[in-house]
């Protein structure tokens, strides 16, 4: 057999896994939302019990986000949340914004008048929300995306997408989206069904960067103007 071939897990395996995604996936969760303060410490019993759980999946999700980058280890300091500067913020937008039209290409060449009617009906429904509900916008904007990079034969660069978009979805969560970047938005979506509907690659790929990089520039101006909010509180 070989050394990456299945591996048989007991029920105890299985539910210790599971239970180490899910609290992985909910102190991650909290990290980048900001739920968790920038420097704070976490100690594995207090996050054991806060999340209803023993502390091995707590110490295994641990590990795992410091492989992230999002939770720091010190000597005789034990473990602390990773702050989510501008730079962190800059740094996966960029992984966006040179992976996703990579994944829009091959949609844009191979989309039906189904698939644009998708598109357009998952849109009609982001304009009808108008923002008014952060999470079903979420949903609906996060479904967008996916139809177009979904198909993609290449299984490795759709899952780190889907990863580098729950990061970015995690972060959004601490910030308003401004009345400006939500009109570019809706413009920004509509281009794009327009380039994929006459099957123009260059032009999809030329308003997704804009998009991309957009979207991205907007986080890190909120997050500054976050930042720069919390700092005065503290002078004050």
């Amino acid at each position: 057999m070989s050394d990456y071939g299945p591996l048989a897990l007991s029920a105890d395996d299985t539910k210790t896994s599971t239970s180490s995604s899910s609290i992985y996936e909910r102190i991650r969760h909290d990290i980048l939302s900001g739920a968790l303060e920038a420097n704070a410490r976490l100690k594995i019993s207090d996050l054991a019990k806060a999340h209803k759980t023993s502390t091995n999946p707590v110490r295994e999700a641990l590990q795992q986000l410091r492989g992230e980058g999002l939770v720091l280890f010190a000597p005789n300091q034990g473990a602390r949340v990773r702050p989510i500067d501008m730079e962190f913020v800059r740094d996966v937008a960029e992984v966006g914004y040179q992976l996703e039209p990579y994944l829009l290409r091959l949609y844009v060449q191979t989309a039906s008048a189904e698939d644009v009617a998708e598109l357009d009906r998952i849109q009609d429904e982001i304009e009808e929300v108008n923002f008014t509900d952060r999470d079903r916008h979420t949903l609906l904007d996060r479904a967008f995306h996916e139809t177009m990079y979904e198909r993609h034969y290449n299984r490795v660069a759709f899952g780190v997408w889907k990863q580098h978009r729950e990061i970015m979805g995690s972060i959004s969560t601490r910030i308003p989206i401004a009345l400006g970047r939500q009109d570019a938005i809706l413009h920004e979506h509509r281009a794009l069904i327009d380039a994929i509907r006459r099957q123009d690659v260059d032009d999809a790929i030329r308003v997704l960067g804009q998009h991309i990089q957009c979207a991205g520039q907007h986080l890190v101006d909120q997050l500054r103007i976050e930042q720069t909010r919390a700092s005065r509180r503290k002078g004050a």
